[in-house]
């Protein structure tokens, strides 16, 4: 059958697709069209059934029955055979991953990785795929493209991870580019670039976007379609515009209300007359603190010694007991080498000290300062059982619990974060993959509660979860912060996160802190023109749809 574009029919058209797992479906129904340079957001909350769809069009669901049509260029999708599908995989459409550390290989480089596409889809000698790669990787806004080429997926930062395989999903110039939650890992001024790129490099090769996606100020500024799914069935579509200004279902409209809001612990508040002449001692601070990785140097002096990269350098701060310390700033920062510097993780120059002691590698410190991952389902083992996940710790720290004293506590942990077991029958015994983002998100948090902390390291805690899933998780640690008198430091590209959590803020860049202060003074006065360059960009993405085309 021939596939040549036909200006009278969509480029994309689905047809009452149906996803079944094991008898149970989990889409219904589903009907849209993507026309040829088009952007079409499918958005909903974890669990619609988004992302499911998006990977049923190019059957990467093995143990799927599937229903329905997907016409690609007259083709049915759903029913090509597994050459002809291959043809269309990677080549005619792209498919840009959620979760780039998993969805890379770990044992070649990027380079390597985008090169292979190259040489297979698109038969490129080996010198001209390498070449090309780099080249692709400045594309996407990569610093340093052809030392980045040749470092390995766990040598980037997540952002550098997502970008590189935006690289690798455009190589083969598509026709159509799914695309699942494309900058979820990027800060707010590289989510603006990315946007740009995709939407310069839509227009040049009138290349159609298909965007999965919980991010809504990225529809709003991205997308000229909308598409709203929940529990697997379409609620509502149509122009963004219209979607966003008079939405119809009730179901949108409690989307567009899930920004995050200001729910700081109530102490926070208080008036500064109340409070005690002498602030209370930080639980956690830093002084002077620097942290340097090896780098391979180029050439023939890469074998014979190691060049150094300077991550943090000179960063001091001090957290107050029940207190928030926002720290952002661009991806390649700093601020993860921060928060691993603050678990004592990563080797360190400087000191950080914890109720005053230096870290110490102690079992009382390393009890008082846990942490919450940004990735919940690559952060908790798949092979534990819940019970164990969240005990382990327990385990560690409190070996003298009988069984039943630690499962108590165990059970105890979880109903404070939402999930008692009187609503999640068997609970204990059931294992990650059976629960949501954001279900498994606060049993990332109840298992560093369960050893009763007094600080929490919340490396990006809400950038992989939907917006309703996000400000529930938001109000959740506002509530724990409050009865715990926790202290959090915040790690995030997010400045609504920031503004709805912090007390205080420090921006990062190039590894220095270059503006620190209270959270309505950095976010409504900012001093260094990189704080402000950060928020305007944050400004930009919310407002810049009012303007789209």
């Amino acid at each position: 059958m021939s596939h040549a574009p036909d200006a009278a029919r969509p480029l994309l058209d689905v047809r009452n697709l149906g996803v079944a797992f094991a008898g149970h479906a989990v889409v219904r129904d589903l009907s849209f069209t993507v026309q040829a340079g088009e952007r079409v957001a499918l958005v909903g909350e974890s669990g619609s059934g988004k992302t499911v769809s998006a990977l049923a069009l190019l059957r990467l669901l093995p143990d799927a029955n599937l229903s329905g049509q997907a016409l690609f260029e007259g083709q049915d999708l759903l029913r090509l055979d597994e050459r002809s599908l291959l043809q269309v995989r990677g080549d005619r459409i792209a498919m840009i991953f959620q979760e780039p550390m998993t969805a890379l290989n770990p044992v070649l480089s990027v380079g390597d990785q985008i090169a292979e596409v190259l040489e297979l889809k698109r038969a490129f000698t080996r010198r001209q795929a390498t070449d090309a790669a780099i080249e692709l990787l400045a594309q996407t806004g990569i610093p340093e493209p052809k030392r980045r080429s040749a470092q390995f997926p766990h040598q980037l930062s997540g952002g550098q991870r997502q970008r590189a395989m935006i690289a690798m999903a455009l190589a083969c110039q598509p026709r159509l580019l799914l695309a699942d939650e494309p900058t979820t890992a990027l800060d707010v001024s590289l989510r603006g670039q990315i946007l740009d790129l995709l939407a310069d490099l839509q227009r040049q090769h009138n290349m159609a976007v298909l965007i999965i996606t919980h991010d809504l100020p990225l529809v709003r500024r991205f997308a000229n379609r909308v598409v709203v799914m929940s529990q697997g069935r379409v609620v509502e579509q149509g122009e963004v515009r219209l979607v966003f200004s008079h939405p119809q279902h009730a179901y949108t409209r409690m989307l567009l209300d899930s920004q995050p809001r200001r729910e700081l612990a109530p102490h926070a508040s208080v008036d500064a007359s109340l409070m005690p002449a002498t602030p209370a001692p930080a639980v956690l601070a830093a002084h002077a603190l620097a942290v340097e990785y090896p780098v391979r140097q180029p050439g023939i002096k890469g074998w014979f010694k190691s060049g150094r990269f300077q991550a943090l350098q000179g960063v001091a701060f001090s957290l107050a007991p029940g207190r928030t310390l926002g720290v952002v700033g661009e991806s390649g920062s700093g601020k993860s080498t921060l928060a691993l510097a603050a678990l004592n993780l990563v080797a360190f120059g400087g000191e950080v000290s914890v109720h005053g002691q230096p870290w110490a590698s102690g079992p009382g410190q390393r009890r008082a300062v846990q942490v919450v991952f940004q990735d919940p389902f690559g952060a908790l083992s798949p092979r534990m059982s819940i019970e164990e996940i969240v005990g382990e710790g327990l385990r560690i720290h409190h070996p003298e619990l009988s069984r039943a004293e630690r499962q108590a506590r165990v059970l105890a942990a979880l109903e404070n974060v939402g999930l008692p077991e009187s609503l999640h029958p068997g609970l204990l015994l059931r294992y990650p993959h059976e629960f949501s983002g954001g279900q498994r998100q606060r049993i990332a948090i109840a298992r560093a509660l369960v050893v009763e902390p007094q600080v929490l390291v919340l490396d990006e805690p809400t950038s992989a979860l939907d917006v309703t899933v996000q400000r529930q998780i938001l109000r959740l640690l506002a509530r724990l912060q409050s009865e715990r008198d926790l202290s959090y430091l915040l790690i995030t590209h997010d400045m609504a996160v920031v503004a709805a959590m912090a007390h205080e803020v420090m921006v990062l860049k190039d590894g220095e802190a270059v503006e620190v202060g209270e959270v309505d003074q950095v976010l409504q006065r900012p001093q260094h023109p990189y704080t402000q360059r950060l928020l305007a960009a944050s400004l930009d993405l919310v407002q810049s749809s009012d303007q789209a085309d």
